[in-house]
């Protein structure tokens, strides 16, 4: 194991301290800066609601790091049914919640990194215990997000996103 967790940086060839192993979205895609004074709106750090409509709970995208006991993590948005983010509501902060059955939902994080699009990959959002986000299972599909949450990905890998992200080298994100 190495004790410089830094990495040099392709992009800019510049050192960088430190390489992130998660990354996290302020917002479901849908929500618009405009919503939030609205009495039918509601933002914060773990749900949202717009216009009492469509409702999201933010969860963590996992993936093993290969070759080490680190976990890559990608915050996300999750948009649930109206009686199953309820559900998640009324059991926030009950002991014990984390044997609910996962709910499912649609992905509403882009991740502007993967093609094709990262919105509307079909999951499950686990509950964990109190205290914890989520954990978004992907639907085992051919997208390569799916396929890295199955297969995990390598420290380069994670290099590789850093500098997508860092230096806005990964597709426009919506």
């Amino acid at each position: 194991m190495t004790s410089d967790l830094g990495f040099t940086c392709t992009c800019c060839g510049s050192h960088h301290g430190e390489l992130p192993i998660s990354y996290s979205a302020a917002a479901p895609y849908v929500w618009d800066p405009s919503f939030a004074d609205a009495p039918d709106c509601l933002l914060s750090s773990d749900q949202c609601v717009i216009k009492a409509q469509h409702y999201f709970v933010k969860g963590l995208i996992e993936i093993p790091v290969i070759g080490s006991d680190e976990v890559f993590s990608w915050g996300v948005w999750v948009s649930l049914s109206r009686e199953n983010f309820s559900r998640a509501a009324d059991l926030w902060d009950t002991p014990g919640r984390e044997s609910e059955k996962p709910y499912f939902g649609w992905l509403t994080t882009e991740l502007p990194i993967y093609s094709p699009s990262t919105i509307n990959l079909k999951t499950n959002v686990h509950t964990r215990p109190i205290g914890e986000r989520p954990l978004v299972e992907l639907e085992p599909t051919e997208h390569p997000l799916a396929v890295e949450q199955r297969t995990g990905i390598t420290r380069d890998r994670v290099r590789e996103i850093a500098e997508a992200l860092l230096h806005g080298t990964g597709h426009e994100s919506g």
